[in-house]
């Protein structure tokens, strides 16, 4: 039981509060910490109802999975490894969750064929294979992400990657040996950029 339960991440809040979720154990598979969730989706509560999202190292689907429940319209998950995707079609199925989609892609794949905006999207890479600015370079240049949308990047303490011309860091916080930053891209020229007082710096752990 204590290793399932090591596999499983739960919902934490909206229409599907609470629900299980299995995840196979894959080398690099991290989920992101409840209580990181639980401060991501307060910071965005006021732009998911409605909203687009990219997930595009699904994993566990801890992020895409609590933004449709929380209220997003409609959810990308995109992994590389067919074997989570399967666990992830698998578990949409479970729990009766629609308005998801699950593409077995690599990240920079996906993008390069992609030509809709997103309101959000997740980057939370294996660790491992530091791919944090080559892909918000790809949200960038493909435009995957409208003017003025968010981006969450999750990395270890010690990295500090470099952003694309005109994005900003809307919020940031720590959890152990974890940072994790909201980001808004570029807005547009009618929308005045936020004043410095305006960025939350929330340090946990």
């Amino acid at each position: 039981m204590a290793s399932a339960r090591r596999n499983q991440i739960r919902l934490i809040a909206g229409h599907w509060r609470g629900r299980r979720l299995d995840f196979p154990p894959v080398p690099g598979l991290r989920p992101t910490p409840d209580r990181v969730r639980e401060t991501l989706f307060n910071w965005l509560a006021p732009d998911l109802p409605g909203a687009r999202c990219l997930d595009l190292f699904a994993g566990s689907g801890a992020l895409g999975l609590e933004a449709r429940s929380r209220g997003a319209r409609e959810v990308v998950l995109v992994d590389r490894n067919p074997h989570v995707i399967s666990h992830l079609r698998a578990a949409l199925t479970r729990i009766g969750m629609d308005g998801v989609s699950c593409h077995p892609a690599a990240a920079l794949d996906w993008l390069a064929g992609n030509d809709r905006p997103f309101d959000i999207a997740f980057v939370d890479p294996p660790f491992a294979d530091a791919l944090w600015e080559p892909v918000l370079a790809a949200l960038e240049r493909t435009g995957a992400v409208r003017p003025g949308g968010k981006v969450y990047v999750e990395m270890p303490r010690d990295r500090d990657p470099i952003l694309p011309a005109g994005w900003s860091v809307w919020r940031e916080g720590r959890a152990g040996e974890i940072r994790f930053r909201l980001l808004q891209t570029t807005a547009r020229p009618d929308e005045a950029p936020a004043a410095p007082g305006e960025i939350s710096r929330q340090t946990m752990g």
